[in-house]
């Protein structure tokens, strides 16, 4: 019998979106809250199309699809009240704790508290909580409905319990769970933040340009060079890493971001979300 019926997530952009979807599909009813209630239409239209073409790859039914849908609730935020609670929102701490403070006073104690941050310490978190131990983070790998690995990251008050029923959930909806320490970038994005950063430095001194520097990384086994996994995740979400882990590592130049992803930024060429970034994507 599952202890986790009803799963609430926060965040409509492309990670909730996935994470959405990933539970529905599993069985979950998914409660899909966003404070930008437009954004909510266009996560439910992601959705759609993303189930559209797993059904068009014969990989999923018709009816599985529509039974998936049916069970993603766009709601308030007042009735954000389940089992389980994902975050997926910017990656700002202060922003992150507001939101958690929130939720907690809306939800029983025995609700889980969840994170899907990349960077943030889960500690701090929790710090503001009544109920620290009831939080967590769940690290899910872009796009969510896709990538198998989830990190499971455990703050220093979380009931050790629930590292057992997160590896239990994430098994549930078809993922790896892998439980890291509470440690800034946890594993991934500590490794993976080279993965950018050094692709950067080859650009900038012009030893190879962009299409060349990623057909080399996906020749080698990676499924996407880092300049298309940049514009996937967001040229303003990885700053944003950048700087937290170049801070959190109290400026190791190992970590410095690059001034190309500043000037990304700067330029609001982010990705694929608005259409240019390191490559031109179709609006549609």
């Amino acid at each position: 019998m599952r202890l986790i019926k009803k799963i609430g997530v926060v965040g409509a952009g492309s990670m909730g979106q996935g994470i959405a979807q990933v539970c529905a599909a599993a069985g979950y009813s998914v409660l899909f809250y966003d404070v930008n209630s437009l954004a909510i239409e266009r996560g439910i239209a992601a959705i759609t199309k993303s189930l559209d073409q797993a059904v068009a790859k014969g990989k999923l039914s018709e009816d599985q699809k529509k039974s998936t849908l049916s069970i993603i609730y766009p709601v308030a935020f007042e009735n954000l009240q389940a089992d389980l609670i994902i975050e997926a929102v910017v990656e700002q701490l202060e922003v992150k704790q507001n939101l958690f403070s929130r939720l907690e006073k809306i939800n029983r104690a025995e609700t889980i508290l969840a994170s899907n941050t990349s960077s943030l310490s889960i500690s701090k978190m929790a710090s503001v909580l009544e109920r620290p131990g009831r939080f967590i983070g769940l690290h899910f790998f872009n796009p969510a409905h896709l990538m198998k690995l989830v990190e499971v990251v455990a703050g220093g008050q979380t009931d050790l319990s629930l590292n057992f029923l997160m590896i239990d959930f994430c098994k549930s909806i078809g993922k790896i769970p892998v439980v890291v320490k509470d440690s800034p970038g946890f594993i991934v994005n500590r490794v993976a933040r080279h993965y950018y950063l050094e692709s950067l430095k080859l650009l900038e001194e012009d030893v190879a340009d962009i299409g060349t520097i990623d057909a080399l990384t996906k020749s080698a086994g990676f499924k996407l060079g880092p300049f298309e996994l940049m514009d996937l995740i967001g040229n303003d979400v990885n700053l944003e890493v950048s700087r937290l882990m170049y801070e959190s590592f109290d400026r190791t130049p190992r970590f410095k971001p690059n001034r190309i992803q500043e000037e990304k930024v700067r330029l609001n060429q982010l990705g694929k979300k608005t259409g240019k970034g390191y490559y031109a994507y179709d609006p549609k």
